[in-house]
């Protein structure tokens, strides 16, 4: 198949009839481990019928070549990331009904060097060059002007997941892809 654009390339490529017996056999966090083993995940349940996952695919096919806003294309990649990391499962928005988004805390730099080794080395550094900082969309709401003051969820659920821990991973491993969306550069540690 030619591919046309970027997007094509990183969505849609094809695996063995081998691999995908055993993609579907181990655990999902297993195996999406990078955007583009989301966008295979996606592809597979789209070739058995799942519309919801062709039609995100879709999208990000024909948008993502055509935007220049880094935050939008990461959005776009996080749709397809949850989508694939939640196999299926969207909310509800009943009573009872629980959805997990991944949390980032932000440090002052007089906070960050109050921190002790250990909890030094579970974080990531970012950098921000402007004293007014503001990130929303999603799930996601942080707001900084002169130092981090507060950050809540007032919007959306598109990008929630249906366990904690699915949040907890997708935060970790996709944490360049969270911070492009956020409009953050992380630096390496």
């Amino acid at each position: 198949m030619p591919w046309q654009t970027k997007a094509q390339r990183e969505c849609w490529t094809f695996s063995s009839t081998e691999t995908k017996v055993s993609r579907t056999t181990r655990p999902i966090t297993e195996r999406v481990k990078t955007f583009e083993d989301a966008c295979q995940e996606l592809n597979r349940r789209a070739k058995n019928g799942d519309n919801a996952a062709e039609d995100i695919l879709c999208d990000y096919e024909s948008n993502a070549d055509n935007i220049c806003v880094p935050e939008t294309v990461a959005y776009m990649k996080l749709i397809i990331i949850v989508a694939a990391l939640n196999e299926g499962w969207s909310p509800q928005y009943t009573e009872d009904e629980y959805r997990w988004f991944p949390w980032y805390v932000l440090y002052t730099k007089a906070e960050y060097e109050n921190l002790s080794k250990e909890r030094k080395a579970q974080c990531r550094v970012v950098g921000r060059s402007y004293y007014y900082a503001v990130a929303n969309g999603g799930l996601a709401y942080a707001d900084s002007v002169g130092a981090a003051s507060y950050s809540y969820s007032y919007c959306g659920a598109r990008l929630a997941f249906k366990s904690e821990e699915l949040a907890a991973y997708a935060g970790e491993q996709f944490i360049d892809i969270y911070a492009v969306w956020m409009g953050i550069e992380l630096e390496e540690k």
